[in-house]
């Protein structure tokens, strides 16, 4: 079974489009085979969509962004800011990119990536968001905790929805070691939404 971390998958196209409220906004979203959660959006997206702190005019990076429901709700709630979203799959990069014309958005662009390879490191975001792909394994889910750091303005921060179940303890204990102050800002079904703080 070929999983969604992957440059390109292989499952057959096959796209499918719903509607989903986020942020008290309704979004369209085309979606396909090979992409993550391409039924509905996941809990753990939402729940960190719900529990993000985003304010007009900040710039927003999204690592991991799948077919866009978390970068283009940040780039509604920030609409003179600009949002980058991330994924390594083409396929996902494609869908984000349709869904961010198909509902409108001006300020968001996703580019396909292997963690924040592609970003210009001259770059900086006031967020980063990541849910990160927990099946990737746990040196690529670090490593984009460690990228953050370098990607982030001082007292810019990383928030990341994890499941216990799948490394949330290790997550938080990574993330305490690099970021000068981190909180559980929501946890909920086993979920936690951590939020990472660079001094």
């Amino acid at each position: 079974m070929e999983h969604y971390y992957t440059n390109q998958p292989g499952a057959d196209s096959k796209e499918q489009t719903f509607t989903f409220e986020l942020r008290g906004r309704e979004f369209r979203f085309i979606t396909d085979r090979g992409v993550f959660s391409k039924n509905r959006i996941d809990f753990g997206s939402v729940l960190l969509i719900e529990a993000m702190e985003i304010k007009d005019g900040m710039d927003v990076l999204d690592v991991g962004c799948g077919y866009g429901p978390i970068g283009m709700a940040a780039a509604t709630l920030s609409p003179s800011g600009n949002v980058l979203m991330v994924d390594v799959n083409e396929r996902a990069v494609s869908l984000a990119n349709r869904n961010i014309s198909l509902n409108a958005i001006q300020n968001a662009q996703a580019i396909v990536s292997d963690r924040l390879t592609a970003v210009p490191s001259d770059r900086k975001f006031d967020v980063i968001l990541t849910n990160p792909p927990i099946r990737a394994g746990k040196q690529v889910v670090h490593g984009i905790f460690e990228d953050a750091v370098h990607y982030l303005v001082p007292g810019g921060s990383l928030w990341v929805v994890i499941q216990k179940k799948q490394g949330a303890p290790s997550a938080l204990a990574k993330l305490q070691g690099l970021y000068s102050e981190v909180r559980e800002v929501a946890k909920k079904k086993g979920y936690s939404v951590f939020q990472a703080i660079k001094s």
